[in-house]
């Protein structure tokens, strides 16, 4: 499917959230120079602090373009959360390189609130698909899969190399860290902070997921 997309010139995204890390002067595991005798403090426990609370790193990988985006959420892991994040990468990267995009292909984890049993999901993906004014394809990975998704390997490790041993003391400072990752293979990205508000607990009816348009695959079609 990949590269069907490819040899036709549609964007081909790998998408995940980074695990959520929190927010203010706590160690971060691994090393970095510093001074002799100068190694920086920490606090003692790592507890959440109500008012930094903690970071939501929502990641696309462009597959084709080795290029990624970031958005660092502050409020909930969502569906809508997550669709926000790819509508952010369009909007600031993806419609640029691919101006004459018919389609969008997605990969994906099988769980989290992007699974492939989330209705919200689906719901937030049909809002999506209108905003971009396209189809959207959307392929999951299997259970128990998760490190094959190919932004795992090519971009969450870098951005944790790139920040070993720097306690993430605020939300700017995540965002800059992980706008200036990148390999000798040429992997840039772009990171911005979403402050927006995504309410937890929304409740999807049979009514509404009848209502999308929404087609399986004939391969596996709970999962694509």
């Amino acid at each position: 499917m990949v590269r069907s997309f490819q040899r036709r010139g549609q964007p081909v995204i790998s998408f995940d959230t980074k695990k959520k890390e929190l927010v203010g002067v706590f160690k971060n595991a691994g090393r970095e120079w510093r001074p002799k005798g100068e190694p920086e403090s920490v606090q003692v426990h790592d507890f959440l602090d109500p008012q930094l609370g903690k970071a939501i790193p929502y990641g696309v990988y462009d597959v084709s373009a080795n290029q990624g985006w970031m958005s660092v959420g502050i409020d909930h892991d969502t569906a809508r959360c997550a669709a926000a994040a790819v509508l952010r990468w369009w909007k600031k990267m993806g419609a640029k390189r691919y101006r004459g995009a018919r389609e969008l292909l997605i990969m994906a984890d099988g769980g989290g609130s992007n699974g492939s049993r989330s209705r919200l999901w689906k719901v937030a993906l049909q809002e999506l698909a209108g905003q971009l004014a396209m189809p959207i394809r959307v392929c999951h990975f299997p259970p128990g899969t998760s490190k094959w998704n190919k932004i795992e390997h090519r971009m969450f490790s870098h951005i944790t190399q790139n920040w070993r041993g720097r306690p993430l003391v605020c939300h700017d400072v995540i965002v800059q860290l992980i706008a200036n990752t990148s390999t000798q293979a040429g992997l840039k990205i772009r990171a911005e902070l979403d402050a927006r508000s995504y309410p937890a607990g929304i409740k999807v009816t049979d009514a509404e997921l009848a209502a999308l348009n929404l087609k399986r695959a004939d391969f596996h079609g709970g999962w694509n």
